[in-house]
């Protein structure tokens, strides 16, 4: 069939090798030689040559290319002029010999060729590709396309997801999927997002976090429980931020904060060892090192190495105003309604958190801003929850799981106070989830991992968005 008779989209075009097959089967091919092997490739044309009676196109399909040589000769004259009308990004079918052009590269030499799919907008040029970044995300199988980084995190998304399956499940560890929607907005400090539920005429929220319903499942009887999941919450978009996000929940019973931390070193390891090979990890101008056993300090000694001041005994005494005093004195923003556990977190926040560069697990926080985990067994008015924090930024919560559910309502309404003041990111508290405790939970261990923020760090990216394919962005042309 001449290229003129071809259906404009064809069907289907059955290929018999992938480019990256090609240069891994014919590697040793010498300059001018020739396989006889004739094979069908497909892939995107991403440019174009012409050289009096032969042509040249560079055919990518996945993350290799093939080059194809066309010559006149072969095709004859009108297939020729056809091949030479092509454009670059259409999707080309082509089949002919493995050989190896006396300049060496790697071709098809073609006998017959076609136009899978036509491209009708021009392409970015190809050497400098994308590099405005708001256009990069909204038009990502354009960056795709023209850039490595793309592709390489997505390539790093997955072996990450097969490395935390398989170090959960080596472990006892059973994955299990909750409810996108849900009739409360539970398990997370956060703002939701809000819709409508037609036939059932109720109002439901996208999950902000599984931890209560994985919680239910301790309490049905499974003692390890992991959700690989996707979570939103209705807030800012920053280089740690995305309103969609991927997040790890998992919950193991009979053990505390301290194995759990254990657990999420390990972790750790077993992600970075997938995605990038190794335990030490360029990032900037610094080297991480995840193989040293991870520091654990306490919130009081973290902030005290920084500023200089330990407020455990302002905390034990009561000394609020000097607590407040050491905010204001690193300009650190407060609200009148913050209690001094709040505080107290703001100040960790805006003078210490930023500065932990190696791992570190940073222990005890104020129970006012940890409603679902125990009380802290040495500092009273705390909790067991503790954070992992790689390059400054919170990769992991981890919690000995409150279990009681008298202190969970009373958690509850304390949260219900904080949101009556403004507060629209108070727990909001759930009585399905307290008639569960009243069964009995055993004691728990429990975590959330970051999956996005922790990969950019792997791969010493900017943003987490980056490893979001399609993140949160503003329409282009938002309607009035």
């Amino acid at each position: 069939m001449s290229p003129d008779q071809q259906p404009a989209y064809p069907y289907r075009f059955e290929r018999t090798a992938t480019a990256a097959d090609l240069q891994e089967r014919h590697a040793e091919l010498k300059a001018g030689e020739e396989t006889g092997t004739e094979v069908r490739v497909a892939g995107r044309l991403m440019s174009l040559r012409r050289q009096g009676k032969v042509a040249f196109g560079d055919l990518r399909d996945g993350g290799a290319s093939i080059q194809l040589f066309a010559q006149q000769n072969i095709l004859g004259e009108e297939a020729m002029e056809a091949f030479e009308r092509m454009h670059v990004g259409d999707v080309v079918g082509a089949s002919g010999e493995v050989i190896r052009t006396r300049r060496g590269e790697l071709s098809v030499r073609i006998g017959d060729f076609m136009v899978l799919a036509p491209c009708l907008r021009p392409m970015p040029e190809k050497w400098h590709g994308i590099t405005d970044v708001e256009v990069r995300y909204r038009q990502r199988y354009l960056d795709m396309l023209l850039n490595e980084a793309p592709r390489s995190a997505i390539a790093g998304r997955s072996r990450a997801n097969a490395a935390i399956r398989r170090h959960l499940e080596d472990r006892g560890f059973v994955e299990v999927e909750t409810p996108l929607l849900q009739p409360v907005a539970s398990g997370a400090v956060a703002r939701p997002f809000v819709t409508h539920h037609n036939a059932l005429d109720i109002e439901l929220f996208l999950r902000v976090a599984p931890e209560l319903y994985l919680k239910r499942l301790l309490i049905g009887g499974m003692d390890r429980v992991y959700e690989l999941n996707r979570s939103f919450r209705n807030e800012g978009i920053s280089p740690r931020h995305n309103p969609e996000f991927t997040m790890l929940e998992a919950y193991e019973a009979y053990t505390d904060f301290n194995d759990t931390m254990d657990l999420v070193e390990s972790l750790v390891r077993s992600i970075a060892h997938e995605v990038v090979g190794k335990l030490q990890i360029e990032h900037g101008e610094e080297t991480l090192d995840l193989e040293a056993p991870f520091r654990r300090l306490t919130l009081f000694d973290a902030i005290a190495e920084k500023t200089g001041t330990d407020l455990l005994e302002a905390w034990t005494n009561g000394a609020s105003d000097a607590i407040r005093h050491l905010a204001k004195t690193h300009d650190v923003r407060l609200e009148e309604r913050w209690d001094t556990g709040k505080v107290i977190l703001e100040i960790f926040e805006a003078t210490t958190e930023k500065t932990l560069r190696q791992p570190t697990f940073v222990t005890g926080f104020p129970k006012e801003v940890s409603p679902l985990a125990k009380d802290h067994r040495s500092i009273p008015g705390f909790t067991e929850h503790a954070d992992l924090i790689i390059a400054g930024v919170e990769i992991a919560p981890i919690y000995s799981e409150l279990n009681d559910p008298d202190e969970q309502r009373r958690r509850f309404e304390q949260q219900s106070a904080v949101a009556r003041t403004g507060d629209d990111e108070a727990a909001v508290p759930d009585q399905d989830f307290l008639e569960a405790l009243a069964y009995g939970m055993p004691p728990a261990g429990g975590f959330g991992f970051g999956v996005d923020r922790f990969l950019a760090i792997l791969l010493g990216l900017p943003s987490l968005r980056e490893v979001i394919l399609f993140p949160t962005l503003r329409p282009e042309n938002p309607q009035d």
